[in-house]
Formats: structure tokens, sequence, C-alpha cells
């Protein structure tokens, strides 16, 4: 296969991750007899630095030539200050101008990194919850921060029919594709936008009758997620509550270096990113943790390319790497003895097979 591929490092560490798992795509192109073509473009607070724009033209058309895109992150202390350009008007504009409105969240839990996660160890046996998050909709994209007299502002939580629709056909796929169950966040008793949400969402189930749907208030589903995370299977979610609950659902898997993230349309084509921030304090130390955006590397190798043995090729290289004790700095109980994100992925690529 040939392939061509973005990459928006971004900010902060992002250009220390995405430089791991570029090799590895390297590696799985080699290795299966793929040619991989890369591009580098800017977003974020570094694309405001050199254009003054988060999004530049130049990075768009790139991405629009391509067949998937790998992200780094964006943000930073250095840009917080500044209310009307921001980095991560980058990351809201890529996702609109693409229509990305499916975000997957695989999320599982790894008994031997049990240790960092603050729930007990018996609670996370069998965990592995995907969360669906609509992504281009709800209050993030709604009529937003205005403000009458300054002392006033508001956010609209916005949905229709075809919005809601959409996103909820990927969740019933994906769960059919699983254990065949599916739960549905919203908060229905309140907002009369999660009310329509409901209602869509379970007309949609009629065409899968296979799958066993529930509906759960968006506050009980945090809770539940602390109380029995291995109840669930897909969970789907407007994208305020989506982006919560599994940035909460984190820390099931010892740390926000562990999770990817897959943001899908209509086609095949993606924008694939760690769920993880661009942690600033640790930029080009080479100690940050490659996991998430590696793992987002098979994402994109599944999803865009539909590559799935390469794609559990990655995943396995990674619980092989874990398993054998293969540990960065934010996962190791010796920090002393914590790999660099170079040497950790040299573990990785030792598995790919």
């Amino acid at each position: 296969m040939h392939a061509k591929i973005i990459t928006l490092p971004g900010d902060g560490i992002g250009p220390d991750i995405i430089a791991e798992a570029v090799r590895v795509l390297e590696h799985v192109a080699h290795r299966y007899g793929h040619t991989f073509a890369f591009e580098e473009a800017l977003i974020g607070g570094c694309a405001i630095d050199a254009t003054g724009n988060p999004l530049p033209d130049e990075s768009l058309a790139a991405c629009a030539s391509a067949d998937a895109v790998l992200l780094g992150a964006v943000g930073g202390p250095k840009w917080s200050a500044t209310e009307s350009v921001r980095p991560e008007q980058g990351l809201m504009g890529l996702r609109k101008h693409f229509d990305l409105f499916a975000n997957l969240r695989p999320v599982k839990a790894y008994p031997v990194l049990a240790e960092f996660a603050p729930l007990r160890a018996d609670l996370l046996n069998g965990v592995d919850i995907l969360f669906v998050r609509e992504l281009t909709s709800g209050a993030y994209f709604g009529e937003r921060h205005e403000q009458g007299d300054g002392d006033r502002a508001w956010d609209t939580m916005f949905y229709t029919v075809e919005q809601v629709e959409r996103v909820a056909r990927v969740a019933f796929e994906a769960a059919r594709a699983r254990r065949r169950k599916l739960t549905s966040v919203d908060k229905a008793n309140v907002l009369a936008s999660m009310r329509l949400w409901r209602r869509v969402v379970i007309d949609v189930s009629k065409d899968y009758p296979d799958v066993e749907l529930e509906h759960v208030l968006v506050d009980a589903a945090a809770m539940y997620l602390m109380r029995s995370p291995a109840r669930f299977d897909v969970m789907l979610a407007e994208n305020v509550f989506g982006d919560i609950l599994s940035d909460e659902a984190s820390v099931i898997a010892g740390s926000l270096g562990m999770l990817p993230s897959a943001s899908l349309n209509a086609s095949t084509f993606g924008v694939y990113e760690p769920i993880h921030g661009s942690a600033p304090d640790i930029a080009g130390k080479g100690i940050a943790n490659p996991i998430a955006t590696i793992l987002s590397a098979a994402l994109l190798l599944r999803h865009s390319l539909k590559l799935e043995t390469e794609a559990r090729a990655i995943e396995a290289a990674v619980d092989t790497a874990l398993a054998e004790g293969a540990r960065t700095a934010d996962i190791s109980p010796d920090p002393a003895a914590a790999l660099s994100t170079t040497a950790f992925t040299d573990r990785i690529l030792a598995h790919v097979s």
C-alpha cells in the first residue's frame, strides 16, 4: 500500500512523541511491504508564532491531500493569555473543516500498571471501554462566548437529528463488533437537546436489535466509571460529556500517556492523536510517554488505511513491552530506572512482527 500521512507535531512534547510514532509506522511499512510518505505541517501555538494563525491555509491544504493525519498536541502557557487567537482553535478548526464528527477513544486497563490507577485492582479486571464522542456539534460549536455588557456569557448546546443519528450509527456498529452493549450518556432529565439525543438514539437502535442499549445520565455515568467500569462496553456521548468522561476514564489506564484517539468523518480520512496535552514542562527532555501516540498510529492503520493486521501488531507490541517491564517515568515506580521516550519505542519496535 502507498499512503500519504501528514504529521502535525504541534507544541510541547508533540514533536517528541510524533517522531516516535513515525518511527513505528516506518518500521511497519518496511516489515509489511508498504510505502508511507510523511509530510509535516504547522498547527497550534507554533503556527501562531510562525503565521499568526493556529491553522494556516497551507496546513489545511496539506491535510486535504493526505490519507490521514497524525497530530501531537497543541497549547501551553506561552499562549494562555491570548483570548482572540488560541492554539486550541487550530484543533477545533481542523475538526470542523473535515467534519470529523466521530471521536473514538479506547480505554483499557493494563494489569501490570494497576498500581498507577487510583481504583482498586479488582475494579480494573476486564475493563475495555470504547468511548464514541460526538465531536463537531454541541456547546463547543454552538453559539458561544457571546458577551453583553461584560457581565454575561453563554454557550449553546445545539444538536440536530442528523448530527446525533450519524454518530449513533458509528457507536452501534462498534458495539456490534465488540460485546454488543451500548451505553448512551445524556442529561435528558434537564436539557432539551439531550431529550432529542435520547429520542434519536432510540430510533437508531431499531436497526440494531442485536445490540443492548441503555441510557445513563452523565452524572451517574461519571460515578459508575469509578465504581464499576467493567460494566461498560461502548459509551456514546455528546461532545462536552464525552470529553470529560473519557478524560476521567484515563485513570483506569494509569496515565493519560496511555490513551489514543481517532477522529473520523464519513470517508476513510481521519485525524489521530493522543488525548493528553502538550506537557510543556517536559518538552524536549526525552521522557514523554509515547504509547498514546503510537497507539493512535495503530488506529490510523486500522481506520484510514484498513490495515488491521498491522494495527494489531503494534498494539500487541505495546502490550508485550509493558508486560516485560518497559516503563517511562510516568508509569515507573522507580523514575531512575525509567526508559527514555526513544528507548521505550525501541522496546516496542523489537516486538512488532
